[in-house]
């Protein structure tokens, strides 16, 4: 089996420590070529040593594991990002679709993600959804950033502005787009819930997300859409629908 040139990058000593030694007693192809502390020595390292593969700390003081990506000048590698219990950095590494696992490191969780680095098209899909990360964190509208969205049918990209509705069924999501097309993912409602948030949707009905911009007016118990479709809203989510509503007014 090939040996993958591992760097791990991370700012606590303990936790380099950690998954290096899970790593050379469970994974001896991945071979472990050097360390950073630091986004910045993160950067020398990369540019110097070439890895395969990157471990990197998503919650770094100087730099946050993406200033590092945004640093460099070619991506040629893969990556797998190690974060706490944050919740706004699971949410970005969610939102585009990115690998990562969660302090401390379950062995079990860093087999499955070197299972997944082995599997077919996993270098193209993590550089490309790195890159496309990057262009999220750039853009001024939040509206256009790109949600990438694991489907029946593969990762498909989707601009947040061409979303009209989410609608939930057990484990399944239905996107429903601006140009009449729905697509489905299997993962469920909350799941999405948490990685929209902040970004103009809402769940205003156990089984239905709404994004504002679609929205023509509120009513007592619904959202009329500018396709003249309605979203109900819960009694539950009334008073939280209206002052979401009226902030976004």
């Amino acid at each position: 089996m090939k040996t993958i040139r591992s760097l791990l990058i991370d700012d606590n000593v303990f936790n380099l420590t950690v998954l290096s030694d899970l790593l050379k007693e469970n994974h001896p192809d991945f071979q472990i070529i050097g360390t950073a502390v630091n986004g910045q020595k993160a950067i020398e390292q990369i540019n110097q040593l070439k890895p395969d593969l990157i471990f990197l700390d998503i919650e770094m003081p100087d730099m946050n594991g993406f200033d590092v990506l945004a640093s460099l000048e070619h991506i040629d590698f893969q990556t797998i990002f190690v974060t706490a219990h944050s919740h706004y950095a699971i949410q970005a590494i969610r939102f585009n679709a990115l690998d990562y696992l969660v302090k401390p490191i379950d062995p079990k969780e860093l087999s499955s993600a070197i299972k997944r680095y082995y599997s077919n098209d996993y270098a193209r899909q993590n550089q490309d959804q790195i890159r496309e990360a990057l262009n999220n964190l750039n853009k001024k509208e939040v509206q256009d950033q790109v949600l990438f969205l694991p489907t029946q049918e593969g990762g498909i990209k989707m601009t947040l502005s061409n979303i009209v509705k989410i609608e939930g069924d057990r484990n399944y999501s239905s996107f429903f787009l601006l140009d009449g097309k729905t697509k489905i993912s299997s993962k469920t409602l909350g799941y999405f819930e948490e990685i929209l948030e902040g970004k103009g949707f809402f769940r205003c009905h156990r089984s239905f997300i709404v994004n504002y911009h679609h929205i023509n007016k509120m009513q007592k118990d619904a959202f009329l859409l500018k396709d003249l479709s309605t979203i109900p809203i819960s009694r539950r989510k009334k008073t939280n629908a209206k002052a979401w509503f009226n902030k976004h007014s």
